[in-house]
């Protein structure tokens, strides 16, 4: 941490920066709502039900190959990736209507059969459109339950104006992100919803450790504004929300170029929650709070009253 070896001093939550951040939060939110109830998102086989095939070929294999006999076959709408190394291909097929599973699974490995023999069928799923309903519902309850549980945890922690700032910041982290997967029309499957998750968890630390920090200074800093409060626990955050950012992302980038197309959008979600996360973190959390007029008076015990100081009325 030597290049923040000095306590920085930045001004993060003056009224003016403060309200540049909610119109910008505002207008991200509102563009990634439009996009999702216009153009929704690119659900993947998990969630509207299809055939799923793992193969495995003897050496590298030709995607785009794969993919013209796939639509010569009458699959248009087949998506083929690498999955892992260059020799593993994941097929995914959209529903198949009133089709033997049976009969599809033949079709398909005696058509890359015709291409190359040696290649291998490892695995063969089929899910069900009502089974991609279930997982949709199960999914948005999930993050829902998650957003509760973090509201009850982080009033008993902190406060419940400290709750309503984390839990806001996470709503508007889940948004943003799910709007970024609608704008590109990237595919949203389980690993995706795993994700957001992930996202969650990764936002409400950090969106804890400030607040943490922030108790301490209200308690210790007496008689000082709120703002001038939480702008110096930020600061003070500073370094381990840049550099616990920083980690992470290498890391996620990484994954991204060397993991694979089928890890591609798991990534892509993680990186997008992770700066979008680190935002919320530091203006979101501690604006709400701002704006609830959040105080060292409300971490403060109620006082109650010695009974032995009370004079008895005459």
């Amino acid at each position: 941490m030597r290049f923040l070896s000095k306590k920085p001093r930045f001004d993060f939550l003056s009224r003016t920066r403060r309200n540049v951040a909610i119109v910008l939060s505002a207008v991200m939110i509102l563009t990634s709502l439009v996009s999702l109830a216009t153009r929704g998102l690119d659900f993947g086989i998990d969630f509207t039900g299809g055939v799923l095939l793992e193969v495995g070929y003897p050496q590298a294999a030709d995607l785009d190959r794969i993919r013209s006999l796939m639509a010569g076959a009458g699959f248009e709408n087949a998506q083929v990736q690498k999955f892992g190394a260059a020799t593993d291909v994941m097929v995914r097929l959209p529903p198949q209507l009133d089709a033997d599973p049976n009969a599809i699974r033949d079709t398909l490995r005696d058509l890359l059969a015709t291409d190359e023999p040696q290649v291998e069928l490892r695995r063969v799923e089929f899910v069900g459109p009502q089974v991609g309903e279930e997982l949709t519902e199960q999914g948005g309850l999930a993050m829902i339950f998650a957003l509760l549980m973090i509201f009850a945890y982080v009033m008993f922690r902190f406060q419940w104006k400290f709750a309503a700032g984390a839990v806001v910041a996470l709503v508007h982290d889940v948004i943003i992100t799910l709007g970024f997967f609608s704008i590109f029309q990237f595919p949203f499957d389980l690993t995706v919803v795993a994700a957001v998750l992930a996202v969650i968890g990764y936002s409400l630390n950090d969106t804890v450790v400030t607040f943490d920090r922030i108790r301490e200074n209200f308690l210790k800093l007496r008689g000082t504004e709120s703002e001038e409060s939480m702008n110096t626990s930020i600061n003070e955050m500073l370094a381990r929300t840049i550099i616990t950012g920083l980690t992470t992302l290498l890391v996620l980038t990484a994954l991204l170029l060397l993991g694979g197309e089928s890890v591609g959008p798991f990534s892509i979600a993680l990186i997008v929650g992770i700066i979008i996360g680190t935002y919320s973190s530091i203006y979101i959390a501690s604006t709400t709070a701002l704006l609830l007029d959040v105080n060292a008076k409300d971490l403060l015990p109620p006082v109650e009253a010695d009974p032995d100081l009370i004079d008895d009325l005459p």
